[in-house]
Parts: structure tokens; C-alpha cells; sequence
């Protein structure tokens, strides 16, 4: 008796060491998981099921005896014994097989929720991703790379076509408050070929819908200002806040815009802001919620919403209330980010610092020193995770399937390009391969081609 009291005790000991007990006393939960809460959560389901199920097992069903006249029943139990129950009792037994069909009931539901959350665990943002491109409501894109190629080809060659009777708005994306050199490089170069060029001065961390009601500002103030319509490039969520400016207050801006590009932008949603904030996925694993929570509320002061509006969710319920108007001629734009090794000497070039000047050098010009970010790396990274779990070819943040908006005009490039490229000159840039400024120039010279289209097909249209 002492040795089978000895193994007992040996049985009961918990799976960790009794430090640990006092995180989740639940019973049949391996305290391992409580560092990670979806595996936590996962872990309870799996406890209350099991335990749910022995009890449905155990239970006692009632089998009433044929021809018997003296009161009795007999029951059958779980051990397989039978034995006669009088007739009182036969109220007691119902009032068991209904507690055990309900419990069974619970049973079935806590476990059909546990599989459909290992399901959306697993699958991720696999069923989002495309989403447009599946809706029969959505109109088709057409391909415009050839042609893109030709205009870019001639503004290597110096052939420069965009016309100076519009002004150029510049919208970037998120975060771009605090790359000071977002933009500069292409809106220096439409200066010097004497366009009016303007980078939005918008809170890039803000909510959609509120940057689309300063895009809509900016416009007109640059309409009413100057007497020229405008030209919008979005780039990332830059592209989303201007579609949404143009799809929510197209009534008083359409005298006033002559199109919209967007480059690189998750006009059908994002995967990565998905399975940051989505419910099981990476954010639930490593707290990348929290943190990015922290560093857009408290750190940069911006919105968490400005994060969540990227999601597949919030774009499927946008889209499904606000459209782009068929009238507005639409260039999207996106890229296919390298992985290969080299990307990982790439530097980006996101900021400059001056250096204090000393009085021996006090009468020239102060020096400035790059502030430089591996971009290229990181992007590399991001494109990796989503070929490998989605299978999705992206330029690091935006899958190349959602950068395409329906009704539009859409370029494809070969040439390997992350999502930082388009916005941040690199340190080591080809200068046999067009810049970005360039390529900035070509989409908007293309846009200009799609508005002529459209102002011919109209009027016959209209016969």
C-alpha cells in the first residue's frame, strides 16, 4: 500500500517547477503556455473540452425494461453493470440525461471554436489577400507596363512630357512625418523642370478618413490658389488616403483633380497589418501589437487606427460603401522586392545632419552626414515571410495582387524594388537603371495619357 501511495504522489507532480504554479492554476494546462497567449487560450480550450467529453462519456443513460410491471428500470452504467432503479428515481435519471445533452452540447461548440480559431491561426491572411481581384462587382484593371516603359525610356533620354498646366501633390505614407526626406528628391527634380510640385503636409499616422478630409483641403486650397487641376501620386498609404479623399467628396472635387496614381499602395488591404492586429497571429505571439500600439499612440502621438484602416477587414468595409468614380482616370503601380543576399549591404537614405561648424571653418558651409537605415534588408525580410507562408510575391509591406486597384491602369515592373525604394534614394543605386524621380515622372506622363483616353471615350459614350 505505502508503494502504490508513493506512485500516486509521483503522478501528481505538475509539469513545471512549483514557481511557476501560481500563473494559471487551471487544471490540465501545462503552465509552458502561459508565456504565450495564444497557445495559452488554445490550451484552455483543449482542458475544458477533454473534461467535458469524459463527463458525456461517464454519464448515466436510462434504458427502461420491457414488460416490467414492479416499478423498476434498469439502468445501465458506464462500467457496464446493470442494476433495477424504482420508479421514484426515474425523474432524478431524466433530470441527469438532460444536464448530459446540454452538457455535450457546450462540448461541441467549445471544440468547433477551438478548430475554427486553429483554422484562422493556421490560414492567416491566405484568404484575403487578392480579395479584389475575386470580386465579380470590381471592374478589370488593364496592363499599362508596356507603355510605361516607353515614357520612362524617353525621360532617360531627356524627353520630358508632363505639362505644366497642372500642379503635382505629393501624398506619402505611413510614418513619412518622420523620414524628413520622403519625397525630396522627385519634388526637386519636377522643380527644376519648372512643374509646380507639393508634398502634403498631412499627419501620415492619422486615420483614413481623416487624411482623406486634408487631401480634400489641400486640393482645393492648391485648385483655388493656382486656377489648375491636380495630379495626385500616393505612395503606400498615401495612395489609400487619396482614393478615399476622391471616392468620399468626388462631388466637389471632380472639376478640380485630372487623376490619381498610386504607388505601392494595399488598396485591398495589407497582410502584414493583418496579422499584426488580427486575433492568433504573430501579434498575439511576440506582443508586436502592444508595440506598435506604443509606438504609433504614445511615441510618434498618431492614431492606432491609421494601422488598423490598412487591414483586409477595414478595406473590405470601406470599399463596400465608398467607390472610385469610373470618370477618374487610375494608375496603380507595384513592385516585387529582391531577397537575394546583396540587399543586405543596402542603405537607405532617410534623413541628413549637420555638423557644428568650428571657427576655422566657420566661413564655409556646414557639413552634413547621411543618416542612413538598412531598409533594403528589412523589406527583404518582410518579402520573405509572405513567399513563404502565402506564397504572395510583394515588395516587403504590400502584396503585389492588392496594389492593384480595380478600373486602373496597372504597371508591373520587372526590375526588383522594395517598398522603400520609391520614397528613399539608396547609398548604392544603379545609375544605369532610372531613379526613383524618374519613375515618379513616367506613372504621372502615363496618368496624363489615361485622362486624354478617357476624355475621347466619353463624349462617344455619351452618342
Amino acid at each position: 500500500m505505502d508503494s502504490r501511495n508513493s506512485k500516486d504522489e509521483e503522478s501528481s507532480v505538475p509539469f513545471v517547477a512549483d514557481e511557476y504554479a501560481t500563473i494559471d492554476d487551471r487544471p490540465g494546462i501545462p503552465q509552458l503556455f502561459t508565456s504565450m497567449p495564444a497557445l495559452n487560450e488554445a490550451a484552455s480550450y483543449l482542458a475544458e473540452t477533454t473534461s467535458i467529453f469524459t463527463r458525456c462519456f461517464t454519464a448515466v443513460p436510462v434504458q427502461p425494461a420491457s414488460g416490467d410491471s414492479g416499478g423498476q428500470e434498469l439502468v445501465t452504467f458506464a462500467s457496464g453493470e446493470t442494476r433495477g432503479v424504482q420508479a421514484g428515481e426515474h425523474s432524478q435519471n431524466s433530470n441527469m440525461l438532460v444536464r448530459s445533452n446540454n452538457t455535450n452540447q457546450n462540448g461541441i461548440s467549445i471544440f468547433q471554436g477551438l478548430i475554427e480559431r486553429v483554422r484562422r491561426t493556421v490560414r492567416g491572411s491566405a484568404d484575403d489577400i487578392g480579395w479584389l481581384q475575386r470580386a465579380a462587382e470590381m471592374p478589370p484593371v488593364e496592363d499599362g507596363t508596356e507603355r510605361f516603359m516607353e515614357i520612362l525610356d524617353d525621360i532617360r533620354h531627356g524627353l520630358h512630357k508632363l505639362p505644366n498646366t497642372m500642379v503635382y501633390l505629393l501624398v506619402p505614407g505611413l510614418f513619412s512625418n518622420h523620414g524628413p526626406l520622403y519625397f525630396t528628391n522627385t519634388k526637386t527634380s519636377f522643380s527644376k523642370m519648372g512643374l509646380t510640385c507639393h508634398i502634403a503636409k498631412i499627419h501620415s499616422e492619422s486615420s483614413v478618413d481623416k487624411n482623406a478630409k486634408e487631401i480634400k483641403d489641400y486640393i482645393e486650397e492648391i485648385y483655388w490658389g493656382s486656377g489648375k487641376r491636380v495630379l495626385l501620386l500616393g505612395h503606400s498609404k498615401g495612395g489609400v488616403d487619396s482614393a478615399a479623399a476622391l471616392s468620399m467628396y468626388w462631388n466637389e472635387l471632380k472639376d478640380k483633380v485630372a487623376g490619381l496614381a498610386l504607388a505601392q499602395s494595399p488598396y485591398g488591404g495589407s497582410p502584414i497589418a493583418s496579422d499584426i492586429l488580427r486575433e492568433g497571429q504573430l501579434g498575439d505571439y511576440v506582443n508586436i501589437r502592444k508595440l506598435m500600439e506604443i509606438l504609433i499612440c504614445k511615441v510618434i502621438k498618431g492614431d492606432m487606427q491609421a494601422l488598423e484602416d490598412l487591414t483586409y477587414e477595414r478595406r473590405k468595409d470601406f470599399l463596400r460603401k465608398y467607390h472610385l468614380p469610373e470618370e477618374l482616370p487610375i494608375v496603380s503601380f507595384h513592385t516585387e522586392a529582391s531577397i537575394s543576399p546583396a540587399v543586405l549591404a543596402t542603405l537607405s537614405r532617410v534623413a541628413h545632419a549637420e555638423m557644428p561648424m568650428f571657427p576655422p571653418l566657420s566661413a564655409g558651409q556646414p557639413a552634413t552626414l547621411p543618416v542612413v537605415m538598412p531598409l533594403g534588408a528589412a523589406m527583404a525580410a518582410c518579402a520573405q515571410l509572405l513567399q513563404i507562408r502565402y506564397g504572395e510575391k510583394s515588395d516587403g509591406l504590400v502584396t503585389c495582387r492588392d496594389a492593384e486597384v480595380p478600373g486602373s491602369v496597372v504597371v508591373r515592373p520587372k526590375r526588383k524594388l522594395d517598398h522603400a525604394w520609391m520614397v528613399y534614394s539608396s547609398m548604392n543605386d544603379d545609375p544605369s537603371e532610372a531613379d526613383a524621380s524618374q519613375v515618379c515622372e513616367a506613372l504621372l506622363a502615363l496618368l496624363v495619357e489615361v485622362g486624354d483616353k478617357k476624355k475621347r471615350e466619353i463624349p462617344n459614350e455619351d452618342e
